[in-house]
């Protein structure tokens, strides 16, 4: 077997986008692989899957948003690096980038999967006064392009994405390996009103949900503006907002009237069976698996057009798009979902079948895999 070292600066048990994927991939990987991880020592419980071995790196004291940094620990990186046939990084954080570093001086392969836009998460999540936001941005995009032009291979999740950060001055040969999930596990209700009451919700009730972290560049204030719009027409309607982030993000949702707050959870299947219509407000994405998962459920969606999410969600087809920031075209957006049972149905269906016929878990796997083995 090849050894495979995945190098990640986000991790389980933390959860967001990543972590999410990688949970999903890591099995089929150990499968065919001498898998380890190399990721933050974030607080809680984890057990690894079965053939993976992960080594961890304590957190310093730097904070970013909602995520704490781990140390550069380069001396526990190199020797990972040197036991490694092949590095798979999922980030340019110290792990990643670090990880990165090394591969490239002892000439191993490289292959990266852009999760996001560096140079717009970071710029969003911190949320700088002007002069500093452009001084963050060109900063983090001098060192994107830096990290990423000393790979082999970058995998990117849509061709979109890939001729953005080429347009950027990322000039490493890209491959589109789109984000795909369970259609299986992430599948509909046949009782909506009973997925509602198990998580203590008004089963009569109609809910708007958000899954994700609580993080600035995810613009949760536009959310809970567009939410109270609704609620003067719909007043006995529901926010469900599941995820965990920094604290002054959770302040617009707690002890607010129709606002349920479910926390960080490890089975979020049936917290999207819940939701009636799905939000994605962000300022920055590349595929937004979240979205994906929700429509695997069949729940309809409204999205700002982000990355990928401007391409596969279809206005009137599959869902709806609003412009990022504007509460009111949201609350215009959710007001006609609310109001029309049939339309919701319509729309849901549709998402199921754009979740199952673009997003099959199993083909990424499999592409996945035709491309390790190309190393």
């Amino acid at each position: 077997m090849k050894r495979l070292l995945i190098a990640t600066d986000s991790f389980l048990p933390r959860w967001d986008g990543i972590s999410r994927f990688l949970s999903e991939l890591l099995p089929e990987l150990a499968k065919h692989y001498e898998t380890t991880v190399i990721a933050p020592q974030f607080e809680g419980k984890f057990i690894a899957p079965k053939g993976v071995r992960v080594v961890r790196i304590p957190l310093s004291r730097f904070v970013l948003g909602d995520y704490r940094s781990p140390q550069f620990k380069s001396s526990i990186i190199r020797k990972e690096v040197e036991n490694a046939d092949i590095l798979f990084s999922q980030t340019i954080g110290p792990i990643g980038a670090l990880s990165i570093f090394e591969a490239s001086k002892k000439k191993k392969p490289i292959i990266a999967y852009i999760h996001s836009i560096e140079w717009e998460l970071f710029t969003f999540s911190l949320n700088p006064k002007p002069l500093a936001r452009q001084m963050l941005h060109s900063i983090s995009k001098i060192i994107a392009r830096v990290v990423y032009n000393k790979c082999s291979l970058l995998l990117v999740p849509s061709r979109e994405i890939g001729e953005f950060i080429t347009l950027n001055g990322i000039k490493t040969q890209k491959k589109v390996l789109h984000m795909g999930t369970d259609v299986h596990k992430f599948a509909p209700t046949h009782d909506k009103s009973a997925a509602k009451k198990s998580l203590g919700l008004n089963p009569n009730a109609q809910v708007i949900g958000y899954l994700g972290r609580l993080g600035r560049e995810k613009d949760l204030q536009t959310l809970y503006r567009a939410f109270l719009r609704l609620q003067k027409h719909f007043p006995d309607a529901q926010l469900l907002v599941v995820g965990e982030g920094i604290a002054e993000v959770k302040k617009f949702f707690e002890a607010k009237k129709g606002i349920f707050l479910a926390g960080q959870q490890d089975d979020t299947v049936p917290y999207y069976q819940a939701m009636d219509v799905y939000v994605l407000p962000s300022l920055t994405e590349t595929s937004s698996l979240s979205t994906i998962e929700a429509m695997s459920c069949g729940v309809p969606v409204v999205c700002t057009p982000v990355g990928y999410v401007r391409v596969y969600v279809r206005n009137g087809f599959n869902g709806y798009l609003f412009p990022r920031r504007n509460s009111f075209a949201l609350a215009h957006r959710l007001k006609a979902l609310l109001s029309n049972a049939p339309l919701r149905e319509k729309l849901g269906k549709n998402a199921r079948r754009t979740a199952i016929t673009q997003f099959s878990w199993d083909r990424t796997v499999r592409e996945m895999k035709q491309v390790l083995e190309f190393f």
